[in-house]
């Protein structure tokens, strides 16, 4: 082991004098180019001080050489002739004041009237600015004779910039030289120290440093710590009211949700009738329908110029913008979180209890008020706190039905692209954050492990009916209303499409089919093709990280699984926000490309995916990878012939629901978007906001046919296994 460290420390002793040599060298290659372009310039200005007028050449001069400020001395006062000073503007008098009592002033003074150009070899800082200077002579053309002195203050930042590129380049080499030693010589699975590596690097790279700069830009400022920001967002009643708007609308809007997610959910899971698989599609349609869909809906049947509002009741005041269209949009496109995560509670509760109760002559009404619903409880809280944090981090319904109604998340987006107040979006961005994260953190760390244990033996293979025929009448007739009004809700979308002019001129047409089509033929390109490079680069590095967090330990391996799953309780505006922040300058200048988008929708559904292999993992026994190993595979081979096959059903979930979600982003994409990358559900809202609905309604309806699509042929590649499930019977 003493052998192997010596050998480590000597190899990258010897690699990092010679990696400091090579880049010292480019360090002063760089600079002595840079240097000899400046003085080039400097003489440059020089030659072409006017002998009138000088105010319009300093003028000309800022438009020319946008980097440079110039001081024109003309004169040569400490040689007893009299010297004026011109100046670009008060600025640059101020500089000037303050490098004319330093020792190198006379001696480029000096320089000067000697014909020569002199560069001062240090950087001078000025306030907060850092120059270089030159002072270069003035000569006469007609006489030759030297008239005054320019002194040029050229902007250094560059050069700075790009001396720390050069040595963080470097030390990333020797850091990499490093991790390569310390990798091949102290672990036994070279492959998956680089793996765990390389996803440490992603996550701190794409999560943590975007967060981490969104809150640097809320408490520095002029490059001094300070919270004046953070003061003015707590102390300004709009900002203050837009939060609690966002809390308001994420209560009504979670326990509504609950609600009828609980509705669906116990029908389906402990009820029996026909046509459940209908419901359950119903129960479900919701959450891979592009963001827009329902929002579209309501407007075109309760809005002012509404089908059901105006053409069929002739009301004139009823305005569905606000809280009230909110909670009931929100609450359609979210119960089915909700349904999801109360069906596998539902299900797996033994019925063998609520079958004892009924035994010793319990109501049915007493069953389910002290057996079913205290044994839900765990689901139930859990699922209203994922609604929630999912209602008050929605944007996209807001920014169409909010109207007068102020959420946090459209006044975030407002701050930073129609007042373009990037600090202060950035802070409303972090308060946002607070309670997604606050009902995230309950829902992971708390609730879930609030559970009851009802299987002690082997599971019942059945679920006794606990409610009477009245009650499953009612319940029935309940999801078949709910489900109606969804089926309304995206007829109204399709009909959108072949109206003239909805609210006005129903007459039918095709004309928005084709006129939808051909102006989003570039977006629905740029959409579908950065979906699909994303999909697979997330479903795969999602079923790494499971296999790493579910098999492997290693040090940090608490942290990387909170930092991998983060992405899930950071509202997307925050994404987008924190994603300009960082990667707007050297080295990620990554801001206006497709690659930042992808990037995006790799690291937004990442969580999913994750969550889904992990789960898919813990019910496959280790035996099976560790007999391979055994037999001499490493892990590359155990992953890709193994683990990889018996985890197909996640993986494919994992891709299509990646695909699914990128062509319906929001959120975030709407920070992220370029004249060269553009976004279908960004031309959705367009049309919308111009009031284009039958425009709006093909591309929506258009997104809504590639996603089932997609989701049927999910289906038909993992059908849902029959082992295990449970028959209701009546009683």
């Amino acid at each position: 082991m003493k052998a192997k460290f010596f050998k480590v420390f000597i190899t990258i002793g010897l690699l990092s004098v010679l990696i400091f040599w090579i880049f010292s060298s480019i360090e002063n290659e760089f600079e002595a180019s840079t240097k000899k372009r400046i003085v080039e310039i400097s003489d440059l200005i020089s030659t072409s001080v006017p002998e009138n007028n000088i105010d319009m050449w300093l003028e000309e001069m800022e438009r020319k050489f946008p980097n440079v400020q110039v001081t024109y001395i003309k004169g040569f006062e400490a040689y007893g002739q009299d010297s004026e000073y011109f100046y670009q503007n008060t600025k640059n008098a101020e500089y000037f004041s303050k490098i004319k009592k330093m020792d190198f002033y006379s001696y480029g003074i000096e320089n000067a009237l000697y014909n020569e150009t002199y560069l001062h070899e240090n950087i001078i800082k000025l306030n907060d600015n850092q120059f270089l200077l030159t002072f270069a002579p003035v000569v006469a053309e007609e006489y030759g004779v030297i008239n005054g002195t320019v002194v040029v203050f050229h902007d250094a930042s560059n050069i700075i910039e790009t001396s720390r590129l050069i040595w963080g380049f470097a030390l990333l080499i020797i850091a990499v030289i490093l991790t390569v030693l310390l990798v091949t010589n102290f672990m036994r699975d070279p492959v998956l120290g680089f793996t765990i590596i390389i996803v440490f690097i992603i996550v701190g790279t794409f999560i943590v440093y975007p967060l981490f700069q969104a809150f640097k830009l809320t408490i520095i400022e002029n490059g001094e710590f300070s919270l004046e920001i953070w003061k003015k967002i707590l102390t300004t009643r709009n900002y203050l009211d837009s939060l609690w708007g966002s809390i308001k609308l994420g209560i009504l809007t979670a326990s509504s949700s609950t609600l009828i997610g609980f509705l669906f959910a116990f029908s389906i899971t402990r009820m029996k009738f026909r046509g459940k698989k209908f419901f359950s599609t119903m129960a479900t349609l919701p959450i891979i329908s592009p963001p827009f869909a329902l929002t579209l809906s309501i407007i075109l049947l309760f809005g002012n110029n509404g089908f059901i509002t105006r053409q069929l009741l002739g009301l004139k005041d009823i305005n569905i913008y606000g809280l009230d269209g909110l909670v009931i949009v929100q609450t359609m496109s979210m119960f089915p979180l909700a349904f999801l995560v109360l069906s596998g509670v539902l299900e797996a509760i033994d019925s063998t209890l609520e079958e004892a109760s009924m035994n010793l002559n319990a109501s049915r009404w007493k069953v389910f008020k002290t057996v079913t619903l205290p044994l839900s409880f765990p689901g139930i809280a859990s699922a209203w706190l994922l609604v929630f944090s999912n209602s008050v981090a929605d944007f996209a319904n807001p920014l169409l039905l909010a109207g007068k109604y102020r959420v946090l998340s459209v006044e975030a987006y407002l701050e930073v692209t129609g007042l373009h107040r990037l600090q202060n979006g950035a802070a409303l961005s972090i308060l946002l954050l607070m309670p997604t994260l606050m009902a995230f953190i309950i829902q992971k760390y708390w609730v879930n492990r609030k559970t009851y244990v009802t299987v002690t033996g082997k599971p019942s293979a059945r679920i006794v009916e606990i409610v009477s025929k009245p009650m499953k009448i009612l319940l029935i007739s309940l999801i078949t209303i709910i489900s109606a009004f969804l089926i309304g809700l995206y007829s109204t979308i399709v009909a959108g499409c072949f109206v003239e002019n909805w609210g006005i001129d129903y007459s039918f047409t095709l004309r928005n089919i084709t006129e939808a089509l051909s102006r989003a033929r570039d977006a629905l390109v740029d959409t579908t093709t950065l979906a699909s490079v994303a999909t697979p680069i997330a479903g795969i590095l999602a079923m790494i990280i499971a296999m790493i967090i579910v098999r492997k330990k290693f040090p940090g391996k608490k942290l990387l699984q909170a930092s991998v799953l983060m992405p899930f309780a950071i509202p997307g505006t925050m994404v987008g926000i924190s994603y300009i922040i960082a990667f707007n300058k050297a080295p990620l200048l990554l801001v206006g490309t497709g690659a930042i988008i992808v990037i995006n929708y790799i690291i937004r559904e990442l969580p999913v995916g994750v969550e889904s292999g992990v789960a898919t993992l813990k019910q496959i026994d280790p035996a099976i990878e560790e007999a391979a190993q055994s037999l001499g595979a490493d892990s590359q081979t155990v992953f890709t012939t193994i683990v990889l096959p018996l985890i197909r059903p996640a993986f494919i979930s994992s891709l299509s629901y990646t695909f699914v979600r990128s062509m319906t982003a929001v959120s975030a994409i709407i920070f992220l978007i370029s004249a060269k990358w553009y976004h279908i559900t960004i031309l959705i809202y367009n049309f919308s906001e111009n009031l284009r609905f039958g425009l709006a309604s093909v591309l929506a309806t258009t997104l809504i046919i590639i996603v089932l699509a997609v989701f049927g042929l999910m289906r038909l590649l993992v059908r849902k296994s029959t082992y295990m499930e449970k028959a209701v019977i009546s009683r």
